[in-house]
């Protein structure tokens, strides 16, 4: 067999309890695909766990509904009772095992990346209502450098499906006490799954050491792991505090919330102002305060992050000068700016505001109305029209809205101040 449908098989991946992983080319798209291939021998066999081909139709009844830039687009399924395929958007970097081992560890900057970019993945899944309860290295897929992709979702467990489903699916040692004790499992469990991954991304070691599943079931339960910091000195102890506070025995313990997890891991990962690499949690969070930008979901803000050029400007900088011609937009992520005319003060702008809008929109090169300087340290972030043209449709239609009404604002604030001058 070497085509599937439109699919063309190139090579195998992978293998699996119920099917085989293919390499295949969308002849259609003409793109890659990871393609999941059920297997209609195994699946007829009457020894078969049918447990395995319920995961894979839980996959299969996620085809086009996840759409997030750090997690795989389950991109079609066909399924029927005794054969199905699933195209999964092929990551080509492979999986976080790579980074894991001793000697092949990331650096503690690009592993707070990554775990920044796991929590907004599965912030979203959960607000979606899904669990994914296999939360582990080789489920986490790297595009390149620091962006990944949170894949295989067949054991998720769906929060709004009817059916009751078994709280135990997941690799043993990244399960949660929850999960160990058959619970019912929330937001919680993931994020007690996802500190073991980072506690072993971290540190290169795994944080229960057990000879037998039923030992290492025990020390899920009941032992508190040593400080990440005990096996690689140069992590800090707010690393080993917020490891160790999402390995924590009860959901009660950990993090309240995926967003608050993300805050304090961005926190950490934060660099000194005069230091040249800004983190993309920096970006993103940067993007995620701008009132104006409110409309703009996480994805559409990470096409954001992207396109930006990103910058930090010492104080006193001219960042557009009265008179010189572009079509650039900046916004403020962080840091003050006075707007001037002709030597006059006309504007005090703050972090969260946009300045070179008019420019942005008008059509053709316009000479800058206004000088514009900064009066901190400013986190910059420069979007060129031709770049931001290349972005989603979605992404254009809420971007250009907010510029519409930065525009109306600012023009009902000229018009106050006209008649107060009058």
């Amino acid at each position: 067999m070497d085509r599937i449908g439109k699919f063309q098989l190139r090579r195998v991946l992978g293998k699996g309890a119920s099917g085989t992983v293919y390499l295949a080319l969308d002849t259609f798209s003409g793109k890659d695909v990871a393609l999941k291939v059920l297997d209609p021998e195994v699946v007829k066999n009457p020894d078969f766990d049918r447990t395995n081909t319920v995961q894979f139709m839980n996959e299969a009844s996620l085809a086009g509904k996840l759409h997030h830039p750090h997690i795989a687009s389950i991109l079609e399924a066909s399924v029927s009772e005794d054969s199905g395929y699933i195209a999964i958007e092929y990551v080509p970097g492979g999986d976080l095992s790579q980074y894991t081992a001793p000697g092949k560890l990331l650096s503690p900057d690009d592993a707070i990346q990554i775990a920044f970019k796991c929590c907004g993945a599965l912030d979203y899944a959960f607000r979606q209502g899904i669990v994914h309860r296999d939360i582990k290295p080789a489920n986490i897929l790297v595009v390149s450098g620091t962006d990944i992709k949170v894949a295989d979702f067949g054991a998720a467990y769906l929060c709004r499906a009817p059916e009751t489903q078994i709280a135990a699916i997941g690799s043993p040692l990244y399960m949660s006490p929850e999960q160990v004790r058959g619970e019912p499992l929330g937001l919680h469990s993931d994020m007690f799954s996802l500190g073991v991954v980072l506690y072993q991304l971290f540190t290169g070691q795994r944080p229960y050491a057990a000879s037998t599943l039923d030992e290492l079931l025990a020390k899920i339960l009941d032992e508190v792991p040593a400080a990440p910091s005990s096996h690689r000195p140069e992590l800090s102890k707010d690393i080993d505090r917020i490891i160790l506070q999402m390995m924590a025995k009860t959901p009660a313990q950990r993090p309240p919330s995926w967003a608050d997890l993300a805050l304090d891991i961005a926190k950490i990962g934060r660099l000194s102002v005069y230091e040249s690499a800004i983190p993309d949690s920096e970006k993103f969070l940067a993007l995620k305060k701008v009132r104006l930008l409110g409309q703009l979901d996480d994805a559409e803000l990470w096409e954001l992050v992207h396109t930006g050029k990103w910058s930090r400007v010492p104080t006193r900088t001219v960042l557009l000068r009265e008179g010189e011609t572009g079509r650039s937009l900046f916004f403020l992520g962080s840091g003050r700016v006075k707007v001037t005319k002709q030597g006059r003060l006309l504007n005090l702008l703050e972090a969260g505001e946009c300045v070179g809008e008019m420019s942005y929109v008008k059509e053709g090169e316009l000479a800058r109305q206004a000088t514009v300087e900064s009066m901190d340290d400013v986190l910059l972030a420069e979007f060129e029209k031709e770049t931001l043209d290349k972005v989603s449709l979605k992404c254009r239609y809420h971007f250009s809205l907010a510029l519409m009404h930065s525009l109306v604002d600012r023009l009902a604030l000229a018009d106050a101040r006209l008649i107060q001058a009058g």
